[in-house]
């Protein structure tokens, strides 16, 4: 799905901040959708505050993402446990521009209640409907 020049995948959940969630055998990895990183710019930094078995909080920051535009706190869809950091993104911040639905993932994380977050994430269509609203308001 696309909404103006902006990859929706159809299979993820997404938040008001712009994060995506995917599920994945009861885990879940949540990363920055297409409109964030290209709204962006050039990321020139990706930073984590958290590690492996850390807690993360629905709507808590567990980062923050730097570009030549802007510097912006990464949001948890969830609250659960870190069970992986793509560490790699420190190094070659890049990566979340040439893949932000991919390589540029950000956090796997073992969900605490998932059912009830996702109640307070968008589908698919539903952040399209957002993001159009947004564009019509910029």
């Amino acid at each position: 799905m696309k909404v103006n020049d902006y990859e929706i995948p159809e299979d993820l959940y997404y938040t008001d901040t712009h994060e995506w969630l995917k599920r994945e055998n009861g885990k879940v990895r949540i990363g920055i959708t297409d409109y964030a990183r290209k709204q962006l710019g050039n990321i020139t930094y990706v930073g984590f505050e958290v590690k492996v078995g850390d807690e993360v909080e629905f709507k808590q920051p567990f980062g923050e993402i730097e570009s030549e535009k802007a510097t912006e706190d990464l949001y948890s869809p969830v609250s659960g446990k870190v069970i992986e950091v793509n560490v790699e993104l420190e190094d070659m911040p890049q990566i979340v521009e040439d893949d932000p639905y991919g390589k540029g993932w950000m956090l796997l994380i073992e969900p605490a209640n998932l059912e009830n977050d996702i109640k307070n994430l968008m589908t698919a269509k539903e952040y399209a409907e957002y993001l159009k609203k947004k564009l019509e308001e910029e």
